[in-house]
């Protein structure tokens, strides 16, 4: 099969028919074998329902539905579970993506080798109050990322290879992350493709400030996880020699302090009225907890029975 189209979707049951034909009009013209996977995300409108019927018509559509909502990641790894592609394009389902960017997508995975291809709307038809959190957002994931070609991680529409998909997993909020995930297991090959961002047609908008503030905080896990995620002491350890490191400082002035008073007959005040005492005190606690931490990690790091578990692209 050529390509797997997958589509999460929640309530959104007056887009379904139209995203549907378009996607197998844009299919059928170019002779591609595909399936399209609905990821119904616990929807309450009659979308199911909606599924159902157009699945009836079309044989190559295909449902999943979940018993309540679990949020787009769950939907994209449920999705990329039973895709059976080897290209695997995601759009959503309000039909602000183009179909008609499939056979470019799909292109440029197959010819010019991408592991990643990310949408970028350069044109936005969006609010200031969606539109600069985004701009936000990119610049920080570009730069805790690296990676710096991409403008625009949370654009809906991708392609990926079948490998990349089958070798990653996608949970919580970190859907936006998907260019970051699959660089920390080994996709290099990330590119970016210009595409046709279309104003919404049916419901509103599920953007809120709330999923702002989760993806920052998301994407310091991604970033914690996928570089310290096998070997969590290195972290703990290196934050906790500087803790130590500095309240061994602050003892040593406090002890010289005291000394030169003494040699030079001055009254030397008491410890505890030195604020360097207290600041050095909490600086020794603070990197034993740190190293107490590091050590807990890593004994959770090797119960983890993915603890071996590394990306082999080819045996011979």
């Amino acid at each position: 099969m050529d390509i797997s189209v997958v589509v999460p979707l929640y309530n959104e049951i007056e887009s379904l028919p139209e995203l549907t034909s378009w996607i197998s009009r844009v299919m059928d013209d170019n002779r591609f074998t595909y399936e399209v996977i609905l990821v119904d995300d616990g929807s309450n409108d009659g979308s199911w329902e909606m599924i159902r019927k157009l699945n009836t018509g079309n044989p190559f559509i295909k449902g999943i539905k979940f018993r309540r909502n679990y949020g787009k990641s769950a939907a994209l790894n449920t999705g990329f579970e039973a895709a059976k592609g080897n290209v695997i394009i995601t759009m959503d389902a309000d039909l602000q993506d183009s179909p008609d960017e499939i056979p470019e997508l799909y292109r440029r995975i197959v010819e010019e080798k991408y592991d990643l291809i990310s949408g970028w709307k350069a044109k936005r038809h969006d609010p200031l109050s969606k539109t600069i959190p985004t701009k936000l957002f990119n610049a920080a994931t570009r730069r805790m990322s690296g990676i710096h070609n991409l403008h625009d991680f949370n654009c809906g529409l991708k392609a990926y290879r079948k490998t990349v998909v089958k070798n990653i997993e996608v949970y919580g909020e970190m859907h936006r992350y998907i260019p970051v995930i699959a660089k920390w297991a080994g996709f290099a090959k990330i590119g970016e493709q210009i595409v046709e961002h279309r104003p919404r047609k049916y419901g509103k908008t599920k953007f809120g400030i709330s999923r702002f503030i989760n993806g920052l905080l998301d994407l310091m896990s991604i970033f914690f996880v996928g570089k310290f995620g096998k070997r969590p002491m290195h972290f703990f350890g290196a934050m906790g020699t500087l803790s130590f490191f500095a309240g061994t400082i602050c003892v040593i002035w406090i002890i010289w302090e005291k000394l030169y008073n003494l040699a030079h007959h001055i009254v030397p005040r008491q410890p505890t009225d030195n604020p360097l005492f207290y600041i050095a005190l909490v600086a020794v606690i603070l990197g034993s907890q740190l190293f107490l931490t590091g050590f807990v990690a890593e004994l959770v790091a090797r119960s983890a029975h993915e603890r071996n578990k590394y990306q082999v692209e080819e045996v011979i």
